[in-house]
């Protein structure tokens, strides 16, 4: 009868132990989703990004877990359930369909960044002083653009190509990418000799080779990036610090730094 009863508490103070490691492991499960933010950012906002968000880091001890992407796919994901805290797009109306489809909050959306096209071509091509409205058909091999589907900067460079009077005479030479950053190691590969990509790459350390020429801010829509918090952070105050603090001076003079024009 001894023997047994000792075999019974072993197995009661067996299961307490268990019980006890679980809820620590629950409590250290909290308290590190408490300390980090998972933010899924449009891929031409990356490298500033990072720089955001040491800083961010390094003032409130709260790590920034980055997912870069298409704007477009990320917000398949996040209709699908996917766990980001904060999505930074590269346009407006991806955010404001989550704030309509009850997936965003409504009063976090603002817009955090303005940004430029630019035509970039590679070593050894022409580029002409006035940019895209010189560019001779006859001299390009293959030309790049991001998803006018999925990427804002990709509708973007459809409209800057047509208002160019380009896009039919190039329709046999366009290379889509998935994103504008994919445009960029297009170019970097010799796959494509030019390229409509995102001003703020020309400020990127370890860029390609070749020449750039800014496209003029009419000749396509007005490329405004939107943030917004998602309703699974609602109540999440790391998310909510990370989105003030992007409208902070430090955060606005990386953005400067990057050729981001800051809408006030």
């Amino acid at each position: 009868m001894e023997h047994t009863v000792n075999e019974s508490g072993i197995r009661g103070n067996l299961r307490s132990i268990f019980r006890c490691l679980s809820l620590l492991i629950l409590l250290s499960s909290v308290a590190a989703q408490a300390n980090s933010i998972q933010v899924a950012v449009a891929s031409n906002f990356l490298v500033p990004l990072k720089e955001i968000a040491a800083a961010f880091q390094s003032a409130h001890q709260i790590e920034v877990r980055i997912s870069p992407g298409a704007t477009g796919r990320h917000y398949a994901q996040i209709v699908n359930g996917a766990p980001f805290d904060v999505f930074l797009a590269a346009d407006q109306a991806r955010p404001q369909r989550l704030v309509d489809e009850g997936l965003a909050v409504a009063e976090s959306l603002y817009t955090y960044a303005q940004g430029r096209l630019v035509l970039w071509v590679s070593p050894g091509e022409l580029l002409p002083e006035d940019g895209l409205a010189g560019l001779d058909p006859a001299a390009v091999r293959r030309f790049g653009i991001a998803n006018p589907r999925t990427a804002p900067y990709g509708k973007a460079a459809q409209q800057a190509l047509a208002f160019a009077g380009l896009e039919q005479a190039l329709v046999d030479r366009l290379v889509y990418a998935e994103n504008v950053t994919q445009v960029l190691q297009y170019l970097a590969t010799g796959n494509i000799t030019h390229a409509l990509v995102a001003a703020s790459h020309t400020f990127m350390e370890g860029k390609p080779a070749g020449e750039w020429r800014l496209i003029p801010a009419n000749w396509h829509d007005p490329i405004r990036q939107d943030a917004v918090l998602l309703k699974r952070a609602s109540d999440n105050d790391a998310a909510l610090e990370f989105l003030a603090f992007i409208k902070e001076d430090q955060a606005k003079e990386i953005l400067a730094r990057y050729g981001y024009g800051v809408v006030e």
